[in-house]
């Protein structure tokens, strides 16, 4: 059965990962409580700055930054839809909410779904 996934990828200070991992582990809780089927947090490890596209410049990574990948799979993009909502309500997520007081930036996120055409 084909499957949806939700990807990601941002910069995150190396002074906040404590924070980020604290946030990331907490909305893998949520989003699996609410029916996704996995959910992974990825640190950059070998990522190189390209001459005109990479990682790092996608998220305009700034000295003393990481790339972090990350992922979400749900069973179909109506599930990801229904999941999504109910995690984004969940109140055990919502001091992250503020923009504020969030450990990276969110303006220099990228999202995206995707469909699934090869899973082995």
């Amino acid at each position: 059965m084909p499957q949806y996934v939700d990807g990601y990828i941002l910069a995150v200070p190396r002074k906040k990962m404590g924070v980020y991992r604290r946030m990331a582990s907490l909305g893998g809780k949520v989003w699996k409580d609410h029916g996704a089927l996995d959910y992974r947090e990825c640190v950059a490890d070998d990522v190189k700055r390209g001459k005109s596209t990479s990682f790092p410049r996608s998220v305009k990574l700034k000295p003393g930054e990481v790339v972090v990948f990350s992922y979400i799979v749900f069973r179909s993009r109506r599930d990801r839809d229904r999941v999504n909502a109910k995690a984004m309500k969940d109140q055990r997520l919502a001091k992250y909410m503020d923009i504020k007081k969030s450990p990276f930036d969110p303006k220099r996120m990228i999202w995206g779904g995707f469909k699934t055409i090869v899973s082995a």
